[in-house]
């Protein structure tokens, strides 16, 4: 029994350890539609803007819409280009990437 629960202490570490290695490498992104415009925001779990993030939009069918670039406090925005489901992608330094779904009922509202 006293080797189950070393055991399992070293699994909560190591659990731990590399928990904190994975969230470094996570993106964040957010939007939202407000008087026609979706607006995005991506930003590093430490708070640092996403700069000059590579900003991808795709409809429902995954057809590329639009793309952009970040500014130096991590935002783009762009006008709504159709009532559809939005996916949003951000990519980022080092391959991180993230995405956000703006549903149609939020573009609606957004108009």
């Amino acid at each position: 029994m006293k080797y189950g629960y070393r055991s399992t202490c070293l699994a909560f570490v190591l659990l731990l350890l590399f928990s904190g290695s994975a969230l470094a490498h996570k993106v964040n992104l957010f939007a939202h539609v407000e008087s026609g415009q979706v607006y995005t925001e991506s930003y590093f779990p430490d708070g640092r803007p996403v700069t000059g993030g590579k900003v991808l939009v795709y409809d429902p069918a995954e057809t590329l819409l639009l793309e952009g670039s970040t500014d130096k406090d991590g935002l783009f925005s762009f006008a709504i280009p159709g009532i559809v489901e939005l996916k949003i992608v951000i990519e980022a330094t080092m391959g991180h990437r993230n995405s956000f779904k703006l549903k149609k009922s939020e573009l609606e509202e957004g108009q």
